[in-house]
């Protein structure tokens, strides 16, 4: 990790969703904390996230997604991230995940199941999300620099 920063991210919404308002509140909200934020915007595919952070040495990459089309669209991405030797890097998702009606814990266990570190609910505020963060990365380089 960068000792200027707490972590460095990939930030971006995957596939053919367009919503970035959320996404965005949440990238202000990391600066603000003090992480180092690479943003994709919108339309992303799994291999411009793998190759951002790859050139930029991400710790961790957060995927928004409000379409609904979330599972189809990051099948196999842990796998690629394992693939690329991005095997240590923690993977975040949140947002509108599914289209159908389901308990969240259902949700969130298919998406952990997947390979994903931890998963956002919709509307979940950037303080919970900045918490997640801070306890999983802030912790881990601490443990490092130990």
């Amino acid at each position: 990790m960068n000792s200027e920063y707490k972590a460095v991210l990939v930030t971006g919404v995957i596939g053919e969703d367009v919503h970035v308002t959320g996404i965005r509140i949440l990238e202000h909200a990391l600066r603000k904390d003090g992480y180092a934020v690479h943003s994709l915007g919108i339309h992303n595919s799994q291999e411009d996230f793998i190759n951002k952070a790859i050139e930029v040495k991400a710790d961790a990459v957060l995927i928004s997604s409000l379409a609904g089309h979330a599972e189809m669209l990051v099948q196999g991405f842990r796998e690629k991230c394992d693939k690329a030797d991005l095997k240590d890097i923690k993977l975040y998702i949140g947002g509108q995940l599914v289209i159908h009606a389901e308990e969240w814990a259902a949700t969130e266990k298919r998406f952990i199941d997947l390979g994903f570190t931890a998963v956002a609910a919709p509307f979940n505020p950037p303080k919970n999300v900045l918490a997640e963060l801070n306890s999983d990365l802030c912790s881990e380089q601490n443990k490092t620099s130990a």
